[in-house]
């Protein structure tokens, strides 16, 4: 038998419940959230989405060498990862509020 009764057996699936829903809240605010990722002493920013989108880049004329593509790319790299590591970050601190630390693969 549950300890409790039937009383405590809803008390638990209350909290469970209460607890599913404020996950799925944290997950949609991640989702909503927006970073910035930039590299080159911010000749090239990159905004980002929760979802890992890309909502803009904004490359200063100044980076733009047609005799060297390479360092553009290399920049833009740069800045979207940076974003990514941020989204990422923010993310896995959200979700350790609900874990306790503890990491569960598939979660974040």
């Amino acid at each position: 038998m549950f300890p409790g009764g039937k009383k405590g057996m809803k008390d638990l699936m209350k909290q469970a419940q209460k607890m599913q829903q404020d996950l799925a809240k944290a997950q949609e605010e991640l989702a909503n959230l927006v970073v910035e990722g930039s590299s080159g002493g911010g000749m090239v920013k990159v905004k980002m989405n929760g979802r890992n989108q890309i909502l803009s880049m904004k490359i200063d004329p100044e980076v733009v060498d047609s005799e060297d593509i390479e360092m553009l790319e290399d920049l833009i790299i740069a800045a979207v990862n940076e974003a990514q590591e941020k989204i990422s970050d923010q993310s896995e601190d959200e979700m350790s509020k609900f874990t306790g630390g503890i990491k569960i693969p598939g979660l974040y």
